[in-house]
């Protein structure tokens, strides 16, 4: 199916080859779409050039020396809903046009959490700041879910269908809420989850 041309309107050319990336389909789309590594490096160059840790400590407002209960916990991922376009690439992996970036933080009373989403097709970004008590929380926890991407394959782009994929995220739960992020760019993340359990059971006891 020919991409839709309307969708690049109004967009810069890194948005329009994004488009491309996950929509555009055929022979000569196959020549000209980045390669999946090219757009993993985009998207990392994107949140890396953010400085999102000093821009985390900054919402907080607390100085980091009094975030030291335990070492601060960096997670992040590709976003998937909320109008992602979710694709799955030549050399297999789930992506997405939405990514996030997650710093928490850890004072001896508090959980400081500070996340970002950015929109690799348009200059949208969603930014929040919250604070958790121990004595709230109730649990942190990691978990697989399914999500519904795209798969193209064939020269002649004919080859298109919906397939579900599997993709961890992590949980942080309280009494009438919780907070849910992605963490496909995480290679370490129990290790991490259970140093942050261990800290919740100490504040509980």
């Amino acid at each position: 199916m020919p991409l839709d041309r309307s969708l690049l309107r109004g967009k810069t050319t890194e948005q329009q080859n994004v488009i491309k990336y996950f929509l555009d389909t055929g022979c000569l789309a196959g020549l000209t779409r980045m390669k999946d590594d090219a757009y993993e490096q985009m998207v990392l160059a994107k949140i890396n050039g953010l400085n999102l840790k000093q821009k985390a400590l900054g919402k907080i407002g607390i100085d980091e020396d009094q975030l030291k209960a335990i070492s601060p916990v960096y997670l992040n991922g590709y976003h998937f809903g909320d109008g992602a376009i979710v694709g799955v690439g030549k050399d297999g992996r789930l992506r997405s046009s939405k990514y996030d970036a997650t710093w928490l933080f850890f004072s001896d009373t508090q959980v400081y959490m500070y996340s970002y989403t950015v929109d690799m097709t348009s200059d949208a970004k969603k930014e929040t700041t919250e604070e958790y008590f121990y004595k709230d929380i109730t649990n942190f926890s990691t978990s697989s879910e399914t999500t519904e991407a795209t798969e193209i394959s064939g020269c002649s782009g004919s080859n298109v269908k919906k397939i579900q994929r599997e993709y961890n995220k992590f949980t942080l739960v309280v009494p009438g809420d919780k907070f849910t992020c992605s963490t496909t760019g995480v290679n370490d993340v129990d290790r991490s989850v259970s140093a942050m359990k261990q800290k919740l059971r100490e504040k509980k006891q």
